[in-house]
This record gives C-alpha cells, sequence and structure tokens, in this order.
C-alpha cells in the first residue's frame, strides 16, 4: 500500500513555478508596483500591490489589484495542469501569490458588502487547502 496515497483518486495538488524573477526584484528593493509593471503576469506582484493598498485603508484599489492577480493566477493554475478545482497546497511557495491574491480578494469582498463573493472565495480557499493561513 502506497503511504499518502490519494485512495478517492482526486487530483494532485497543483504546484506552481516560483516567481523568483519578481522575488529577485523585491530582494533588490523594487516597489510593488514597479515589479508589477515589468511582470504582469504574477500573481505575487499584485497581491503585494494589494497588501500595501490594504495597509494604507484603499479598499477598492486592494480589491482590484487582487482580482488582477487572481486572474493571473487563474491562468498560471491552468497552464500546470489545473483542471478547476483540487488542492493547491499554501506549503509550496510558489502557490502563495495565487492564494494571496484569493485571500486579499475575499477580505475586500467582505469589506465592501460583496457578501457572496466573500463567502465563495472563503469556501474556494478551504478547497485549495484548509490550511492556509486566514490572517
Amino acid at each position: 500500500m502506497d503511504i499518502g496515497k490519494d485512495l478517492l483518486g482526486g487530483p494532485p495538488p497543483t504546484l506552481l513555478p516560483l516567481d523568483s524573477e519578481v522575488v529577485a526584484a523585491f530582494a533588490a528593493g523594487d516597489s510593488h508596483e514597479g515589479a508589477a509593471a515589468r511582470f504582469p503576469s504574477s500573481s505575487l506582484a499584485w497581491a503585494a500591490m494589494s497588501d500595501e493598498a490594504w495597509a494604507n485603508g484603499r479598499v477598492i484599489e486592494s480589491y482590484a489589484f487582487a482580482r488582477v492577480g487572481y486572474h493571473r493566477g487563474l491562468d498560471a493554475l491552468r497552464r500546470n495542469g489545473w483542471k478547476g478545482h483540487g488542492p493547491v497546497p499554501w506549503s509550496h511557495e510558489g502557490n502563495q501569490g495565487f492564494l494571496r491574491c484569493l485571500k486579499a480578494l475575499g477580505r475586500a469582498a467582505a469589506a465592501i458588502n460583496e457578501t457572496e463573493e466573500s463567502v465563495r472565495i472563503e469556501a474556494f480557499l478551504t478547497d485549495c487547502d484548509p490550511s492556509i493561513p486566514r490572517d
């Protein structure tokens, strides 16, 4: 018997590549906006912009940045074999940009009373990985 094998036949976890260029840009001191402009397909860059806008009380901007990053992340998931469901583990660093955007989108949706969207996003987060930090 294989230990750790999914006996119910669910899809394997989707593991996105690390946004190493964005990580390097941040380490070199690039702004979040600059990184997003240079790497617009990176969910990590959009997540950073969304979190920064949120921290500065710019809820609508946070929502918009998270929405862009979320859609860029869905594109990346699909390119990496995701079929619309299945695990997207938080523990894999490459997935964290997408998952941060998803969390930020839910946070901002709740703040602007988009309750149905907020509830859907919470369910999506749980489907991706129930252990995602909810801070």
